[in-house]
């Protein structure tokens, strides 16, 4: 297969590190250093799957002068994606489709309103990975797998294809769920709970989940979202807080989201997408949202002053 990565970060450069190290044809979109970095000694992976290379990698900040692919693994940040769609144009032909790789629920429909409804997929992952450097990506943790499907349910020969890809790559899980909808309203579930919490807390995964009170936090985080899901006709199973709570019991106890460490360290986030979507949809399903609520006015503050909205004083001297 032809496939297009947008972008190489963590997400797109570990997944289409792996397609590519598989032998399909993969280009990647980056930019800057990272760019320059991965043209010059191609993309390096430290995996605990096993660390491999991709060299000579095909990089490029001009989605233009790679045209038309087969596949765009799409794996920017949430509030990246209104820019990310209105670039990707020339890599869309007649058969093309998109996988959104992105935190979050919104993201296929704020792409099938721009390319077509046709044309998009449903999709997530999970791993732990951070860029460590220009061309470097650091797994850390989780078993990194893919996970998509149509958006009606259906199984088709694009999705087939895509999947025999990730099988014959290692270091990946794939899967085509029954229902992906479903599937990314799970994912949710997880990450906004583990993620707005951690933030709040300032502590790892090991930590919140040991400690009582913040645990108690944690399940109802996701108990909160369990019912705005339900409430607009998500037909999670009846086991699904159970299970999210048994996949974080089993994360490394340094885990932290990359909520949490874009929140530490000063960067904007996937806030909005994440706890705020909570908060949002929960309203429009009439579903109250207290905890996450909580969570999004707690991180609004250092989220407005990420995107330089607002200014925080000097504390004065002395």
């Amino acid at each position: 297969m032809r496939v297009a990565v947008f972008a190489a970060g963590a997400v797109g450069g570990y997944f289409g590190g792996r397609l590519a190290q598989a032998g399909e044809e993969v280009a990647f979109i980056a930019r800057a250093d990272h760019l320059q970095a991965i043209r010059e000694r191609g993309l390096r992976v430290d995996s605990v799957a096993g660390d491999f290379g991709v060299h000579p990698a095909d990089a490029t900040d001009d989605p233009g002068q790679i045209g038309p692919v087969d596949c765009v693994l799409l794996a920017v940040k949430t509030w990246q994606l209104p820019q990310a769609v209105e670039q990707m144009g020339p890599l869309v032909g007649k058969d093309t489709f998109v996988v959104p790789l992105l935190n979050g629920v919104e993201s296929p429909d704020v792409l099938a309103e721009v390319i077509g409804k046709e044309r998009v997929l449903g999709g997530l992952c999970r791993i732990l990975a951070r860029v460590a450097g220009p061309g470097h990506i650091q797994h850390t943790g989780v078993d990194p797998t893919v996970t998509f499907g149509e958006l009606d349910g259906s199984h088709t020969e694009r999705t087939e294809r895509l999947l025999a890809a990730f099988d014959r790559a290692s270091g990946v899980s794939a899967a085509i769920p029954d229902d992906i909808n479903v599937a990314i309203w799970e994912k949710l579930l997880s990450v906004a709970s583990i993620g707005g919490v951690g933030a709040v807390t300032r502590a790892p995964v090991g930590v919140n989940r040991s400690v009582e009170q913040s645990r108690a936090l944690l399940e109802a985080a996701m108990a909160e979202i369990a019912a705005v899901a339900r409430a607009r006709r998500v037909p999670l199973p009846q086991d699904a807080v159970e299970a999210a709570i048994k996949f974080m019991d089993a994360l490394p106890d340094h885990g932290r989201t990359s909520l949490q460490q874009d929140i530490a360290e000063g960067r904007r986030s996937e806030l909005d997408a994440w706890n705020g979507a909570v908060v949002r949809l929960g309203r429009e399903a009439g579903v109250e949202t207290p905890v996450h609520a909580f969570l999004y006015a707690s991180l609004l503050p250092q989220e407005l002053r990420a995107r330089g909205d607002v200014g925080f004083p000097e504390s004065p001297a002395g």
